[in-house]
């Protein structure tokens, strides 16, 4: 066979890098996205290590691709989440469900929000964030919240958030803080805000990628039973997230 010419040769070359590059940043985003900055996933679970190896193996010598890529575009891909809430024509927020796309764990993205109001089942869900996560980072408030509704969709568990939330069987209570003889009252101004406007985002659709389906968590203060059968799925603050 007759050799390329230099032209046919350059445009194969361009070719082979734009292949590289775009399995890189595919490869890239699939380990910045569901678990984000502060997320410690279970080693058992890790999808990113067998991501790191067929990446070394994808790139190898070509790695000076992804170090020509432009520096926004790389900052970009390590940032994480952006925030993107629909607002309808007059401004407001668009409070259908799944109208809430990517958003930020931070108290930038929650001030950002409207002010936060709801129904029985946002009152619910408010009271466990407040209750079981006031004290966690926001990421690990959301991350509760995710663990609530991952329940309410499931079938395994009451259809509703306040039915979650109140579950009781064998004599136990699903959250602590329903059954432990105290006031339900709510006196942190700040930390009520909070775990109302994550409530609202979370009822309005907002993307469940912290937990990885979690259904179960635990502080790490103690080790139950369960915990020893059910896979864990990521290690947020104080709390351990789990699934079966």
């Amino acid at each position: 066979m007759d050799n390329p010419t230099d032209e046919t040769t350059g445009k194969h070359e361009n070719m082979r890098l734009r292949l590289i590059l775009t399995a890189g940043v595919t490869a890239l985003a699939a380990m910045t996205g569901a678990a984000f900055a502060d997320v410690t996933v279970s080693q058992s679970n890790d999808p990113t290590l067998q991501i790191g190896a067929q990446m070394a193996n994808l790139l190898g010598v070509e790695h000076q691709v992804l170090e020509a890529m432009p520096q926004a575009a790389l900052t970009s891909l390590a940032v994480g989440p952006k925030v993107e809430v629909k607002t309808t024509a007059n401004g407001k927020a668009d409070k259908r469900p799944g109208t809430v796309g990517l958003i930020g764990y931070d108290a930038a993205f929650l001030a950002a929000q409207p002010a936060p109001s709801g129904d029985d089942q946002w009152e619910c869900l408010r009271k466990a964030i407040y209750f079981e996560a006031r004290g966690e980072e926001i990421k690990g408030q959301f991350a509760v919240a995710e663990v609530i509704l991952n329940r309410a969709d499931s079938g395994r568990y009451p259809a509703t958030v306040c039915g979650v939330v109140n579950q009781r069987g064998n004599g136990s209570c699903q959250f602590s803080y329903t059954c432990d003889g105290r006031a339900d009252s709510m006196r942190d101004p700040e930390a009520i805000d909070r775990a109302g406007r994550i409530a609202r985002v979370m009822l309005d659709g907002a993307p469940r990628a912290l937990t990885l389906g979690a259904m179960f968590f635990h502080t790490t203060a103690v080790r139950p039973d369960w915990s020893r059968r059910f896979d864990r799925t990521a290690t947020i603050g104080a709390h351990l997230f789990y699934k079966q």
